[in-house]
């Protein structure tokens, strides 16, 4: 069974992925300009997904 900062993480890939397939706008510039100017409650809890595996030292 995969644990939650695995499945977070294969759901960016994936999202990246496809996002690259329609090379309407730069993904990450966009994204990124997104996340700076409105801070998205959903990209707080994307990162302490991510991390969730982490140890502190």
């Amino acid at each position: 069974m995969m644990t939650s900062s695995t499945a977070a993480r294969l759901k960016c890939a994936l999202a990246l992925i496809i996002f690259m397939l329609i090379p309407i706008l730069p993904v990450t510039g966009t994204i990124g300009l997104f996340i700076l100017i409105f801070r998205p409650i959903w990209f707080k809890r994307l990162v302490d997904d991510v991390y969730a595996g982490k140890d502190d030292g």
